[in-house]
Parts: structure tokens; C-alpha cells; sequence
């Protein structure tokens, strides 16, 4: 198996799903990662702050009831990601490193 690379664009395939709940939410949050993710994911939120909280009365108050956020990513074997990896993810990136197939974009 060759280094994953410090820098650089590289898109991963999941070859099986980690069966630790901390590498299944690893795996989950790299997944995040994705630039079209990351995107969707913002949209998501602005329509949770302005239309989909609620505020209601509780205890003669009125109380803010949030919406959940929304699951985007589904961690399963065959699943791709292409994310811009750094230093920073290294640590992640190398404790799954044993469920994930990776190639360098250029």
C-alpha cells in the first residue's frame, strides 16, 4: 500500500465500513469534507435558522425548538469521496486508512 499524501486533492473509496463507532463517525465526518457536502450542507442550515425552527411556549416562555440537522453522507463499502486533504486530516485520514482506497487527483 503507497503513503496517502500530506497535501493535495485525492478521492477515497470506502472498502468496508469501520466497525468502531468513533471510525464509522471518522469516516462519516471526512465524508462531510466534500466540497458539493459542504455546500448542500450550508444550504441546509440557513433553512433550518430561518424556516424550520420554531419558537413555542414552555413554562410561559417562549422556548426555540431546532430542527435537526440532516444526515447527507451514508457510510457504506463503495462509497466515494473527493476531498482536499492537509496536515490537519492526517491523523483521521491514517485511523481509518485500513477501510479506504485511495487516488491522487490532479
Amino acid at each position: 500500500m503507497s503513503k496517502i499524501p500530506m497535501t493535495g486533492t485525492v478521492t477515497f473509496t470506502l472498502t468496508s465500513v469501520p466497525k468502531t463507532d468513533g471510525g464509522f463517525r471518522t469516516v462519516e465526518r471526512l465524508m462531510r469534507l466534500e466540497r458539493g457536502a459542504q455546500r448542500i450542507l450550508k444550504k441546509l442550515q440557513h433553512k433550518r435558522m430561518t424556516q424550520l425552527n420554531e419558537w413555542r411556549p414552555r413554562a410561559g416562555r417562549e422556548w426555540l425548538v431546532r430542527a435537526r440537522c440532516t444526515r447527507l453522507v451514508r457510510v457504506a463499502a463503495g462509497q466515494s469521496f473527493t476531498i482536499q486533504v492537509t496536515p490537519q486530516l492526517a491523523k483521521d485520514i491514517a485511523s481509518v486508512a485500513d477501510h479506504l482506497e485511495f487516488k491522487t487527483v490532479k
